[in-house]
């Protein structure tokens, strides 16, 4: 019972700081601005991990890898604190593991995003966040809207990915230890 408390706690504490970092890169590489109060919470989030990393792993291309180490780091700490909890180590299983969450945690993230955005475009498009969440999307939307016409001037690009990334989503989480 307290095992699977702890458990519970240090999932939810990297997973949120995992998607921080995640979500640093991501709007450092599509180059977003976003608001002040989006950039001060992820930047005081994040910055005492992302700052010393950058010393190692330099901005380069134009992406914040140090976010992404970063992102993956933490990855590491969880899935070796599960795998020395349940008594089974195995750099090829720590890993695979590790790549599979991480990939995990970016597919949540987009479908979020994703969702964040059908949000605004119903409730309040013009909302202060709005402009964000279309920029973040916007890279990942653009191909399929090449492909995907509208259906009666409504735009079901967001419907299909979704649908696509659930079903990516459902291969990556049957490989992973719960």
């Amino acid at each position: 019972m307290l095992l699977s408390i702890l458990t519970l706690i240090i999932e939810t504490v990297a997973s949120v700081l995992a998607a921080v970092l995640l979500l640093r890169f991501w709007m450092q590489a599509v180059r977003v601005r976003p608001p002040s109060s989006v950039a001060q919470f992820t930047f005081q989030l994040s910055d005492w991990m992302v700052r010393p990393l950058r010393r190692v792993f330099p901005g380069f291309g134009g992406y914040d890898w140090a976010s992404l180490i970063g992102a993956f780091l933490v990855a590491i700490f969880l899935v070796a604190i599960k795998l020395w909890l349940w008594n089974v180590w195995s750099i090829e299983v720590l890993v695979v593991q590790v790549v599979l969450l991480l990939v995990q945690w970016i597919l949540y993230g987009i479908m979020g995003l994703l969702l964040l955005e059908v949000i605004f475009s119903w409730v309040n498009p013009h909302a202060p966040l709005a402009p964000l969440v279309r920029a973040l999307n916007d890279p990942l939307l653009r191909p399929l809207r090449r492909i995907i016409p509208l259906i009666g001037n409504v735009d079901v690009t967001i419907f299909v990915a979704f649908l696509l990334l659930q079903i990516v989503l459902g291969q990556v989480s049957s490989y992973i230890l719960k």
